[in-house]
């Protein structure tokens, strides 16, 4: 009896990516990323903090490694002391949940975006997303198999307006997908504009999406948490995460928060997702939302005064800066520079001045939108942000 012939897959079957996800190609920031180590720059590309997070949640962390109870996983929902500590948090500002069946911990917002999106939208729903948007936000619609809509901010004020958003509402519109603060342009959506977005989903009969990541994390305004409004409450997911105001992205804890109803469409999606979040690191983020505002606070004004440091520099060098209200983005106009899109100025950027930024242009719908534009982050010690303008200074050389 002669062995079973076995036929190794063509190139095209072991290359093939499925179709609706060809149009991401690989993310913006692993590329960036790389070409910072290639060229030793200075990065103020991906949004992480390069100096390290308080030492009292380190501390709870490495409690609960210890302690022996934190080994295994944990309830799909999130450990209760977490699901609690963020209860007692949203309470704080108005907003009352149910730890045990309105809270879910996630794999950072990261995944609760999708956990929404592939829980709550059915193929052929239309999700509206306010460009420039975070890259992961269209990914996760099209894996959805639903349609992502567009509305685009336009600087110098990236403003959201009312009729906008409504050329962008159809019969067929699910939900609307807000971020406040906002990244990239680092706009503090204020009450007006969100109040336009709650009119439209109440008009259109939609959920809506807040990514609120950067809730603490503003300089001008006020943070408005979307779920306040009147009538919001019963048709918002919000979504956050303990990176950004404790300085530990890497700890992946995010959460999403919800009346009863949509939490259950969360959780279907949740729990093949990713089922859990790591067990140990939810212990010490509940020890972070419940001991921890006063290192928010710190963290607020040290970037506040890092705002005003890049935002002086890039200025001082020939950049027109769109000063952000909040979360640790700036976009600047490199246009003076002569480059023809974002892309060619980046490289030139990471090559030549050593120094890595991320082109906007991934962010919209229509990248052209975003050519003139570059993005720094300034979540970075004060050492790094002065290495980086200084090396930037040989741009002035291009200017006319």
């Amino acid at each position: 009896m002669t062995p079973h012939a076995t036929t190794a897959p063509s190139a095209t079957a072991a290359s093939r990516v499925a179709d609706r996800l060809k149009p991401f190609g690989a993310t913006i920031f692993a590329e960036m990323s790389a070409l910072a180590l290639k060229h030793g720059a200075a990065n103020l590309g991906q949004g992480f903090p390069n100096f390290p997070a308080p030492d009292f949640i380190k501390d709870a962390a490495c409690r609960a490694i210890r302690d022996g109870r934190f080994d295994q996983y944990a309830r799909m929902a999130g450990t209760p002391s977490l699901c609690s500590a963020i209860a007692d948090r949203y309470r704080t500002h108005g907003l009352s949940f149910d730890p045990d069946r309105e809270i879910t911990v996630t794999i950072g917002a990261t995944e609760a975006i999708p956990a929404s999106i592939l829980g709550l939208v059915n193929p052929g729903d239309e999700v509206v997303l306010i460009a420039p948007f975070y890259d992961s936000y269209p990914a996760a619609v099209a894996m959805a198999g639903a349609t992502a809509r567009y509305v685009t901010l336009r600087p110098p004020e990236f403003r959201l307006t009312p009729e906008a958003l409504e050329a962008a509402c159809s019969p067929r519109t699910r939900a609307i997908l807000v971020n406040s603060p906002h990244n990239p342009s680092g706009r503090v959506f204020d009450r007006r504009e969100l109040e336009a977005v709650a009119e439209c989903a109440r008009r259109h009969d939609c959920l809506v999406f807040s990514d609120e990541v950067y809730e603490d994390l503003f300089f001008e305004g006020e943070h408005v948490y979307f779920a306040t409004l009147p009538g919001m409450a019963e048709r918002t997911v919000t979504m956050s995460s303990l990176g950004k105001s404790f300085s530990c992205t890497g700890w992946r804890i995010g959460w999403t928060a919800a009346p009863e109803p949509l939490t259950r469409g969360v959780r279907s999606a949740h729990q093949f997702l990713n089922f859990t979040a790591t067990t140990p690191m939810q212990e010490a983020a509940a020890v972070a939302l419940r001991e921890g505002m006063g290192y928010v606070a710190e963290l607020r004004e040290r970037y506040r005064r890092s705002r005003d440091r890049i935002c002086a520099g890039l200025a001082e060098i020939g950049f027109t800066v769109y000063r952000p209200q909040g979360t640790f983005f700036v976009l600047a106009d490199h246009s003076r520079f002569g480059f023809e899109t974002d892309r060619a100025f980046c490289y030139h950027l990471v090559e030549h001045c050593k120094v890595a930024a991320i082109p906007p242009s991934v962010f919209y719908s229509r990248p052209e939108d975003g050519h003139r534009l570059v993005r720094f982050a300034f979540c970075k010690t004060d050492e790094t942000i002065d290495t980086a303008l200084e090396r930037m200074r040989s741009l002035r050389t291009r200017l006319g």
